[in-house]
């Protein structure tokens, strides 16, 4: 099998995209303010602690059929606007998010009805694995191990009833009301139960993260278990 790129979960493969040729390992920019001190030889640092965006290109050719193919593509890319789930087989273990931001612009080879042409991507700077997207249960208190070099933002599922807390490290978040389950998402800092929102049932001055290396787990009240789908990222 040729290799390829999919797009939520769409093999371009299937609308006659031939990959020719990929930009996909540039290293996102850490976002550092310079201020110069008077008086002071060279510039302060100030880490702000995030990265910028990448941009990450893959080329294609059609090979037959270029119209009809490049329209069902074109819609496929233009009907959804945001960021877009970006994988492909060269790296079957992570996935990006991106979005396709520039125009595209084919190069045509009108008399053999084939074209050439860049997909260009606005990408998150996160590599996202997928090893990180299956939730790891816990019935007991315990220990869940960071292989990456980066903290992650997890998606954590807190089954009981009552008033508890959960502590990830040296964070707790106190939970006042749990009527079964309750989900805390540290990456938009919200707690809800399926469409209902649940903020005002927590009390978290910050939200938990898993950092490097081994992250304790423990509750404490009506907390019975606990399920973390823990979003190991890295560069």
């Amino acid at each position: 099998m040729r290799d390829t790129l999919f797009v939520d979960g769409v093999c371009l493969a299937d609308y006659g995209l031939v990959l020719t040729n990929v930009r996909t390992e540039a290293a996102p920019v850490r976002v550092v303010e310079r201020i110069a001190i008077p008086g002071r030889s060279g510039a302060l640092h100030i880490d702000r602690g995030r990265f910028e965006n990448v941009k990450v290109e893959y080329s294609f050719a059609i090979l037959r059929e270029f119209s009809e193919k490049f329209a069902a593509l074109r819609a496929l890319l233009l009907s959804k606007s945001g960021y877009r789930r970006l994988e492909d087989t060269m790296h079957p273990e992570e996935y990006r998010m991106g979005a396709c931001l520039d125009g595209i612009e084919p190069e045509l080879y009108r008399f053999l009805k084939t074209g050439t042409f860049p997909l260009k991507f606005d990408c998150a700077p996160q590599r996202y694995l997928k090893s990180g997207e299956y939730p790891v249960i816990f019935s007991e208190p315990g220990v869940l191990y960071n292989s990456t070099a980066f903290a992650s933002k997890p998606l954590i599922a807190v089954t009981g009833s009552g008033a508890g807390s959960l502590t990830v490290n040296d964070v707790t978040v106190g939970i006042l009301s749990l009527d079964g389950s309750l989900t805390l998402d540290c990456d938009t800092q919200n707690a809800y139960k399926g469409n209902q929102n649940k903020n005002n049932t927590i009390s978290a001055p910050v939200f938990p993260v898993l950092s490097p290396g081994e992250n304790q787990i423990s509750w404490t009240g009506g907390v019975t278990g606990v399920e973390i789908t823990p979003r190991w990222w890295t560069l």
